[in-house]
C-alpha cells in the first residue's frame, strides 16, 4: 500500500513554493507520491476569483512534469461544486488501495473545524501541516493526527503574482518557466 500526499489547491497559479513544500513534504514525511488535487471550486473562495480550472491544471502538469514523485489529479472536475475533501478522499478509496493524508498549511486550521464532515475526515487521514506567515497561534483540539512540519518558509502567495500580472509585470522565478510561459500567453 503506497503513501500519498494529497496536496489540494485552487494552484491560481501553482507557483515555485507549492513545488518546495511538495519536495519538502516527499524527503521528510515519508510518502512514496505527492498528488496536486486541483480543485474547481473551493467552497471559501468566490467563483469569481480564479483562473478557469482547465488552464490551472494545465499549469500544474506543466510545472511538475518533469518530477515523477509527483502526479495531478482532476477528480475534483468530476465531482459537484463546490469541491469538499471528504467527497474527494471517497473517491480516491472507491478505486484505490493507498493510504491518503493531507497536506496543508498551518492556516486551513482556523477553518478546519467548518469543514464538511471534518471529524469522519480526520479518521480516514492524518494532516501534515507546513507553517504560513500569521498562522503559527494555530492549534486545534479535533481529534486526528496531525504532524507538523518544518519546512522552509518563502512568502510566496498566487495573489501576489496574480497581483504582477494585473500590473504587467513578469513573476520570472516565482512561477516555472513552463507555467510563466503559459501565463504569458
Amino acid at each position: 500500500m503506497a503513501k500519498i500526499g494529497l496536496y489540494f489547491g485552487s494552484f491560481n497559479p501553482i507557483h515555485i513554493g507549492h513545488l518546495i513544500i511538495a519536495d519538502y513534504m516527499m524527503q521528510f514525511a515519508g510518502f512514496d507520491k505527492i498528488r496536486f488535487v486541483v480543485s474547481p471550486q473551493n467552497p471559501f473562495k468566490q467563483e469569481g476569483e480564479l483562473m478557469p480550472e482547465n488552464l490551472r491544471l494545465q499549469m500544474v502538469k506543466l510545472a511538475i512534469d518533469n518530477n515523477p514523485n509527483f502526479e495531478v489529479s482532476d477528480i475534483e472536475f468530476q465531482l459537484p461544486k463546490p469541491s469538499y475533501t471528504i467527497q474527494t478522499i471517497r473517491e480516491f478509496l472507491k478505486t484505490e488501495n493507498h493510504s491518503f493524508s493531507l497536506i496543508m498549511g498551518s492556516d486551513n486550521l482556523e477553518k478546519l473545524p467548518e469543514w464538511k464532515e471534518v471529524e469522519t475526515l480526520l479518521e480516514q487521514c492524518e494532516v501534515h501541516l507546513y507553517n504560513r506567515r500569521g498562522s503559527e497561534k494555530y492549534k486545534t483540539d479535533l481529534p486526528g493526527k496531525f504532524i507538523y512540519h518544518e519546512a522552509p518558509f518563502l512568502n510566496i502567495s498566487a495573489t501576489y503574482i496574480r497581483e504582477l500580472l494585473d500590473q504587467n509585470k513578469i513573476p520570472r522565478y516565482l512561477v516555472p518557466e513552463k507555467v510563466l510561459d503559459l501565463l504569458m500567453k
